[in-house]
């Protein structure tokens, strides 16, 4: 077999060799989502009731609140390299750039409040109001 075309080397259009890393990383935080999100689901059927002072209480505990920052950051990570590839594949002018950056600044601005949020909770649980 060979390498492609002589006009396709000088250009450098053929394969770069890192599909497969990419591909593992997504199936992997694809897994990660997949057993954290049925530990989330299992844990809220089990709790005992769904009022404010219940699931503060539950999101207090460093057995919940730790899963479920785990949980933001496999998400988020898998939205992003998700999105990132499909912004590759198909945006092929200079927004490409653009909306690569825009990307990036959304998921983590957005991961970042959601693990404040259940930070804040879990260390002020039993405070007053």
């Amino acid at each position: 077999m060979g390498n492609g075309t002589q006009l396709g080397r000088v250009r450098g259009l053929g394969s770069a060799h890192e599909g497969a890393d990419d591909w593992w990383h997504h199936k992997l935080s694809a897994g990660s989502n997949l057993i954290l999100v049925l530990w989330f689901l299992v844990s809220i059927a089990l709790l005992p009731d769904y009022d404010y002072a219940t699931l503060t209480g539950w999101i207090a505990e460093p057995l919940v609140a730790v899963p479920l920052i785990l949980l933001v950051v496999s998400v988020f990570y898998h939205f992003h390299h998700g999105l990132t590839v499909v912004i590759e594949d198909y945006q092929h002018d200079h927004t490409r750039f653009v909306l690569l950056a825009l990307l990036k600044y959304f998921t983590i601005a957005t991961a970042s409040l959601a693990i404040f949020s259940i930070l804040k909770v879990a260390f002020t649980a039993g405070a007053a109001l």
